[in-house]
């Protein structure tokens, strides 16, 4: 462990000292960096020293951030409580009594405490947008490709989203600009857009629709899983922490018809998804189906009901911003590429949460 003093307990896998930061990056430890222990919040990678840093980070350096620490995570990010059996579980500073969500947990909680101004976060099935919606901040999961994810240990390699959390819409749209040249935001009105909504209560106007969730594309997700472990966890298996094993034991065990089916659910998802959005420029949903669970939740008893309504959009690729409404977290959800809308959007809600009012 590196910098001065001792690292906030679960938070932090290395807290780096030196020099006096400008704006701080806390880094999700399943992004390399260059020179410094990179464990992918395994006991396999405990003395990873990577050459080079992933692309993300390098573009948000060369843009004047500072990275000030490696932040701790659900292992090899599979998991949606961040209880990191290696390196400690992560807490939630906002509600203590409450699970920070995963598998960006550090990062959410560095930022709940103001340790960072900004983080790095990994999307595969809801990793930015659950924590966001556990500790009361902002997570963006851009469109699939458009943050490089080129350094990012994978989890399920076609469903993987490398992507900003902050505490507050602005912030994620300041990091957006460092890691994607060119990108811009422009301001919208609510009045000139029409947002459909789905799967329950939101503090929005907006038309209702049957906008489906992805529980058949699932074995998909776990094929890739298991694909990237196969190999790794053969001779690794006693170094995997207990709450992972069984997980990655199913994903290496989906077989082939299995994994066709959800692969023919995929595309059928995305049929059903843009017909379901026709007429409607953007889709707002509650974050997660069910309220943050108890800190010491058992993590596969929890892990279909807080993806539920995140999930949907891994599998899809569409950007989807969660944001606080309140004291629960609304999703923001568009087509792909549409990015730049969703975020203008956000600003927009983010406005007219902050005066009590709706749209």
């Amino acid at each position: 462990m590196t910098g001065s003093g001792e690292p906030t307990p679960g938070i932090w896998i290395t807290e780096l000292g030196g020099g006096e930061p400008g704006r701080r990056l806390a880094v999700k430890d399943l992004f390399d960096t260059a020179g410094i222990r990179t464990t992918y919040g395994s006991a396999v990678f405990a003395d990873h020293v990577p050459q080079r840093s992933a692309e993300a980070v390098t573009a948000l350096e060369r843009a004047g951030w500072t990275n000030v620490g490696k932040t701790n995570l659900h292992e090899f990010a599979y998991g949606v409580t961040s209880q990191n059996l290696h390196y400690g579980v992560v807490p939630n500073p906002a509600f203590p009594e409450r699970t920070p969500g995963g598998s960006s947990g550090g990062s959410a909680a560095a930022l709940v405490l103001g340790l960072a101004d900004g983080a790095l976060g990994t999307d595969t099935g809801g990793s930015i947008r659950i924590p966001a919606a556990c500790c009361g901040i902002t997570g963006f999961k851009p469109t699939y490709g458009l943050v490089p994810i080129d350094g990012v240990f994978p989890l399920a390699p076609s469903f993987d989203h490398a992507g900003p959390m902050a505490r507050d819409v602005a912030g994620c749209i300041e990091l957006m600009h460092a890691l994607v040249p060119g990108f811009t935001v422009d301001d919208v009105s609510l009045g000139d857009l029409s947002l459909a909504v789905a799967w329950g209560d939101v503090p929005v106007h907006g038309t209702a629709v049957e906008f489906p969730t992805a529980e058949a594309v699932v074995p998909a997700f776990m094929r890739e899983v298991g694909d990237v472990h196969r190999g790794l966890y053969a001779e690794n298996a006693e170094l995997y922490g207990e709450n992972i094993r069984e997980k990655i034991e199913r994903c290496i065990a989906v077989g082939d018809s299995e994994y066709e089916a959800a692969v023919r659910a995929r595309a059928e998802h995305a049929e059903r998804a843009l017909a379901a959005l026709e007429g409607h420029d953007l889709l707002v949903t509650p974050t997660l189906s069910v309220a943050p669970p108890a800190a010491d939740a058992v993590e596969l008893e929890v892990r279909a009901a807080l993806t539920l309504f995140t999930f949907p959009c891994n599998a899809l690729g569409w950007p989807a911003l969660a944001l606080p409404a309140g004291p629960a977290s609304i999703q923001v959800i568009g087509r792909p590429g549409e990015d730049a809308l969703v975020l203008a959007a956000g600003l927009a809600l983010e406005r007219r949460f902050n005066g009590m009012l709706k749209p």
